[in-house]
């Protein structure tokens, strides 16, 4: 009775199973099946123009809860940037992109003189998205576009995205057998969603194709391509490790918040080597992932580029320190910074700040831009250095009031 009650209200269940399957809401689709509404979406395609062979693909296609999963359940996690990079920036991911970087030398040069962006930039993202194409992803991508472009959450976004991956195979670009990647729909080296990978990939080896899952050069052309569509400066630095000092304005810290580099010189900052910072016009943003006692980096208008490619702090951070790596800069200076709080802490911190009447953000134990602002208003009425990153000192403070 109780299944049957939800499907008459138009809520299906995707999944063979009760036990562990999503739920997909279908309230958009005025009663429709699964089988129903992709025959709809068959016939949009047959009246654009599909070729008969292409619009085959769909025939049978069935949802995946498995997908469904992905999408309901992605976990909050509270990880430090040192937690994360350690992860990500291992000493076997920088050997393997070293050697990439020297194996398709030729290839790199053209790509940076083609569209101005440097050879251990797109490694870094190519390392990061799929361990240098080691691991694209195992979901179809026509069943888990289908499945997300069925259920109500983002139905538009998502069957957009189907059409356009029936379009690259109509292009002839990959057959539906190679399309396998994220869950989201991703697909090849550097994982780009179709829309992407229809307006940015480049066929870069001159086979006639534009193969992002097995040729390295078309994957690197059209990873630069997309990055110079960004707004990627050519010759530009993206991030560079520096030293500060107890003069620095810790409040004046945060990607949005920019200065010339002759600002962050005379606050005290300088060069990871100890020599003075350049005293020039460049703007940078001081980025202190971890408070003002752990690792301190300037960024530059091209790592924005890096924020556009996956707006994650972490993932961000990350990906500009390793292509610095890449480029060969040292390892950095972990500092002493506390230890990042727990999820539960941090989700108190955030709903502690709301109570204050200050925006920290959802309270969903993450540390994301808008909680590190609230930390820092919370840090100034408490008389801390306004460094935006929560410790257990400014935990006890928010819990007693003062």
């Amino acid at each position: 009775m109780r299944l049957k009650s939800l499907l008459s209200s138009s809520i299906l269940l995707i999944g063979v199973t009760l036990s562990g399957a999503a739920w997909a809401d279908a309230s958009c689709h005025g009663g429709a099946g699964f089988p129903q509404w992709l025959g709809q979406i068959k016939g949009q395609a047959a009246r654009q123009g599909f070729s008969p062979r292409t619009l085959a693909v769909l025939d049978g296609l069935t949802p995946d809860p498995k997908v469904l999963n992905q999408d309901r359940g992605q976990p909050s996690l509270s990880q430090s940037f040192l937690q994360f990079s350690d992860r990500m920036v291992t000493s076997d991911r920088l050997s393997k992109g070293r050697g990439l970087i020297a194996a398709n030398r030729q290839v790199l040069s053209r790509v940076e003189r083609d569209y101005g962006v440097p050879g251990p930039v797109l490694v870094a993202l190519w390392g990061f998205e799929t361990n240098f194409g080691t691991f694209q992803g195992s979901f179809d991508t026509l069943r888990a576009l289908a499945t997300l472009g069925y259920d109500c959450r983002r139905p538009d976004f998502f069957t957009g995205e189907l059409m356009n991956a029936l379009r690259l195979i109509d292009r002839g670009d990959l057959s539906p057998a190679e399309m396998k990647g994220a869950w989201a729909g991703e697909l090849g080296q550097t994982q780009f969603i179709p829309s992407r990978y229809l307006e940015f990939a480049v066929d870069y080896d001159g086979d006639g194709r534009r193969d992002l899952v097995r040729s390295v050069p078309d994957v690197l052309a059209s990873t630069a391509n997309y990055l110079r569509s960004l707004g990627w400066k050519r010759g530009q630095p993206w991030l560079e490790e520096v030293r500060v000092s107890d003069t620095v304005p810790w409040g004046e810290s945060a990607r949005a918040i920019r200065h010339p580099r002759s600002f962050w010189a005379k606050a005290g900052i300088r060069q990871a080597d100890g020599r003075p910072l350049p005293g020039d016009s460049l703007p940078a943003s001081l980025i202190l992932p971890m408070g003002r006692l752990g690792p301190a980096f300037l960024a530059y208008d091209n790592f924005g580029i890096f924020w556009k490619w996956n707006q994650s702090s972490n993932y961000t951070l990350a990906a500009a320190y390793f292509a610095t790596r890449l480029a060969g800069a040292p390892a950095l200076d972990r500092g002493h910074a506390p230890a990042i709080l727990s999820a539960a802490e941090m989700k108190e911190v955030q709903q502690r700040l709301r109570g204050m009447g200050v925006d920290g953000g959802e309270p969903d134990g993450r540390l994301g831009e808008t909680t590190r602002d609230g930390v820092k208003k919370a840090q100034a009425r408490f008389g801390l250095p306004q460094d935006g990153y929560p410790t257990a000192e400014l935990l006890a403070k928010l819990r007693s009031g003062r």
